[in-house]
């Protein structure tokens, strides 16, 4: 697909497919669209009214033009209610334009908005953004070759814009797509080896620096906690530490750790059939996310220093396993009784925050898939947030809402650990049902010593069980654009 920034008026725009937007309740026909409703023989006053069009957020209809119009087809886009109006509502507009396009079988589109309320460098980067995340299909394992996209060229009307927010957009797409992939591809597919590849991969091809610390190097450094999940596995894990370093001087230095589990069995707290056992292969959510944000930082090359960071394995079940009982050390020397081997992303993430903190960086965060306890909490679409710094909470916050990603920030209760004092041991991995999203954030915090620092768990957000205007069913690369955004800031 090519995007173009068009200063042409929608009056004299030709092609096959031309989207207006709509505000709700305000479908009134004035100005150009007035003018362009009248030259095209009334067919958007009829859409409207035939539909009963009102402009909610997101819906579409189609109406064909006249044979001698130099336009084939008229799609109006509802932008949802004006006070509620923001970026991701561009974002999510122009993913429901492509897709009604796709489906209208159109190769050529003119997207005019007329929105003021926003620089058109910004809302040219949203509508492309929009575009390509909707029409992106993973269709790597089906044996028949698929591609049915027929949309070739996209003008952006009416924009005063660049076209290095074209360039933007693809670049942070591409980084979302790769988090999408990766949490789509089978465990059979992805796995700590293949896995590390893909970084290796990532490291060569933009010239980012790549440690890789085999298991005996993990034993040296005394990450037990990460060490005790993986040695069931018969696949060796990886922790890995991706490095984007800018040409000048680094105005600051940044962390971002990813919980990598390529496949969460539940250890011999087998997760049972109907527990959700069939989809951990998203496990991996955060590390995917951490190395799509790999990919776009490598490409926009912002003049801050960021260290990609995951301890990847699987947590399977073998006479090697873990047992529920064990003790584990981990690399700061707090020993953990391990009361539940399905709770096992705090305790690959324990060594990877004690290894972050010594790297001396201004702030980190971590994300993961960690519990479920977050999805009760928040639902599906909201992300939790923890830390003790609002600043930063602030900062993520500001990232999130230009990125359209929902995070929830949630209570540091400190008297809420308590739940997890052992009798035998520094702490328990799991505390009691009630609070789990919380007791997991505490858990954490407990091998972060001097580094500002929050934790996101993203348990519900990196998987979509339905489509919507730009993601479709099953990994949907949440928290890349957020933590781009945060990079870049």
């Amino acid at each position: 697909m090519e995007f173009k920034i068009s200063s042409s008026s929608l009056l004299d725009w030709s092609g096959d497919i031309l989207s207006l937007g709509f505000f709700a309740d305000k479908t009134e026909l004035t100005g150009d669209l007035a003018q362009l409703n009248a030259k095209l023989d009334g067919v958007i006053a009829e859409l409207i009214e035939e539909n009963d069009f009102k402009g909610k957020a997101n819906t579409t209809v189609v109406a064909r033009v006249g044979a001698k119009s130099p336009i084939r087809k008229v799609v109006l886009v509802g932008l949802g209610k004006q006070e509620d109006f923001c970026l991701n509502s561009v974002r999510m507009a122009a993913g429901a334009i492509a897709r009604t396009t796709e489906k209208e079988k159109g190769k050529t589109l003119g997207i005019a908005f007329g929105i003021a309320d926003y620089e058109g460098d910004v809302v040219a980067q949203m509508i492309v953004e929009g575009i390509i995340l909707a029409l992106h299909k993973d269709n790597r394992f089906k044996s028949e070759e698929q591609n049915d996209l027929k949309l070739t060229n996209i003008e952006l009307l009416g924009l005063d814009a660049s076209d290095g927010s074209i360039e933007k957009a693809k670049k942070i797409t591409d980084g979302v797509i790769l988090a999408r992939e990766l949490v789509n591809a089978p465990p059979n597919e992805i796995n700590p080896v293949t896995l590390t590849q893909v970084v290796e991969d990532l490291a060569t091809e933009y010239n980012l620096e790549l440690k890789i610390l085999e298991r005996e190097e993990c034993e040296k450094l005394g990450m037990g906690a990460f060490l005790g999940v993986a040695q069931a596995s018969d696949i060796p894990p990886k922790f890995v530490h991706l490095i984007y370093k800018p040409q000048g001087t680094a105005r600051r230095k940044l962390a971002i750790i990813g919980k990598g589990l390529t496949f969460d069995s539940g250890g011999l707290n087998l997760k049972v059939s109907g527990s959700g056992i069939e989809t951990m292969k998203m496990d991996m959510g955060g590390a995917a996310a951490t190395f799509g944000v790999a990919r776009a930082i490598a490409q926009l090359q912002p003049d801050v220093e960021v260290h990609f960071i995951s301890a990847i394995t699987e947590n399977m079940i073998s006479g090697k396993a873990m047992h529920p009982g064990d003790i584990l050390k981990a690399s700061n020397g707090k020993t953990i009784e391990v009361n539940n081997t399905d709770a096992e992303g705090r305790l690959t993430l324990a060594d990877a925050l004690v290894y972050a903190d010594k790297l001396g960086v201004d702030a980190m965060v971590d994300l993961a898939t960690l519990t479920g306890a977050c999805i009760v909490a928040l639902g599906n679409d909201i992300a939790g947030l923890w830390t003790r710094d609002n600043r930063l909470a602030q900062d993520l916050q500001v990232a999130s809402e230009g990125a359209g990603e929902k995070f929830w920030q949630m209570p540091m209760e400190t008297d809420y650990f308590d739940i997890m004092k052992s009798a035998i041991a520094d702490m328990k991995n799991t505390g009691s049902r009630a609070g789990g999203s919380i007791t997991a954030a505490l858990f954490l915090e407990q091998f972060v010593e001097k580094t500002p620092w929050v934790h996101l768990d993203v348990a519900g957000p990196v998987w979509a069980e339905k489509p919507n205007s730009i993601n479709n069913e099953g990994g949907t690369g949440f928290a890349v654009r957020t933590l781009v955004n945060w990079v870049l800031n």
